[in-house]
C-alpha cells in the first residue's frame, strides 16, 4: 500500500450498513492503513444505486464491502462489480446461505431486522437509560437492580464499558473505589457473579493520569496522578475485590470490545 495514494472502503446496506462498517473497522485495525478512509451508504432501494455506487467505486480503485438482504440488490451488485472489476465483498450472504443449508430454513429478507423496534430494542434502551442513571456510583441504591456491577479504580474504562454492555442489553451500575470513601452497603448484599472488578498496571495508570491531568488543567505532580497514590488505590481496590469474590480483569491495553467480551462470556 502507497504512503502517498488515498484508498476508500464503501460500504453498502439496505438497512443502516452498522454490520457491515463494524467488520471493515475491525478489518482495518488489523492493518497500518492510515490513508485508508470508509464511506458508509444506507437504506439502499434500488438497483441504480447499487449501479452508481459500483461505478464510483471503480474510479476510486477502492473495494466495496456490503450487506444487502434482498435477493435481487445482490445479484446487481454482484454482477456490476464483476463488469466493472470491482472487488465487492458480500458480509452477509455467506453466512444466511450457511443457515439455509444446514437448517433447511429461507430467511425473510427484511432490511434491518437488527434494528427493528422489537422488545429487545426497548431492553437496550432501557439499560442504557440505567447505566447513565447508575454511572459512577450516583444512585446506589439500584445495585440490587443492576444485572451487573463494575468496580474500580478511576481511569479503568467503567464508564465507557458500562454504556457498551449497557448497548447489549445488560443493566449495569459502576462504582468508583476509592480508600477514603466506605463503600455503600448496597455493595456487599449483591452476590459476587453479579461484580466485576476492573485493575490495570500501576504504570499504565500512571501514563493515563498525567494525560488526564493536562486535559483538565491541572497542575503537574497533583496526587491523583502519582505513582505513590497509584498504587495505593489499586492494592485497596483488589483486597476490596478479593473481599467480594468477584471476577477481576486486568484491563491494561485493552479494548472495550475485548473486556466487555470477557464479561459477557462470564455473565451468560
Amino acid at each position: 500500500m502507497r504512503e502517498d495514494q488515498h484508498y476508500q472502503i464503501t460500504i453498502c446496506s439496505d438497512s443502516v450498513g452498522e454490520t457491515a462498517e463494524g467488520v471493515v473497522k475491525a478489518t482495518i485495525r488489523q492493518f497500518d492503513a492510515h490513508q485508508v478512509t470508509t464511506k458508509r451508504i444506507g437504506h439502499i432501494k434500488n438497483e441504480d444505486e447499487i449501479r452508481s455506487i459500483v461505478e464510483e467505486a471503480a474510479k476510486r480503485g477502492g473495494f466495496i464491502a456490503y450487506t444487502l438482504v434482498q435477493p435481487e440488490l445482490r445479484e446487481t451488485m454482484k454482477e456490476e462489480a464483476l463488469r466493472l472489476g470491482v472487488r465487492a465483498v458480500d458480509i452477509m450472504g455467506p453466512m444466511m446461505e450457511a443457515f439455509v443449508d444446514t437448517f433447511n430454513d429461507a430467511p425473510k429478507r427484511e432490511p434491518g431486522l437488527l434494528h427493528r423496534l422489537d422488545e429487545d430494542y426497548f431492553k437496550r434502551v432501557e439499560a442504557v437509560e440505567f447505566a447513565v442513571k447508575c454511572d459512577d456510583g450516583r444512585d446506589t441504591s439500584s445495585l440490587l437492580k443492576a444485572g451487573l456491577v463494575l468496580v474500580g479504580v478511576s481511569r479503568t474504562s467503567k464508564t465507557p464499558l458500562s454504556i457498551f454492555l449497557a448497548h447489549k442489553g445488560i443493566k449495569v451500575c459502576n462504582l468508583p473505589l476509592v480508600p477514603e470513601v466506605k463503600p455503600p452497603k448496597e455493595l456487599f448484599l449483591v452476590p459476587g457473579s453479579r461484580i466485576v472488578g476492573l485493575t490495570m498496571d500501576a504504570d499504565k495508570m500512571y501514563k493515563i493520569r498525567e494525560e488526564r491531568l493536562k486535559a483538565v488543567g491541572l497542575p503537574f505532580g497533583a496526587k491523583y496522578a502519582t505513582i505513590e497514590r497509584i498504587q495505593e488505590e489499586l492494592t485497596y481496590a483488589n483486597s476490596l475485590m478479593k473481599q467480594l469474590g468477584c471476577l477481576v480483569i486486568n484491563v491494561t491495553d485493552k479494548a472495550i470490545e475485548e473486556t466487555a467480551g470477557i464479561i459477557m462470556g462470564y455473565v451468560r
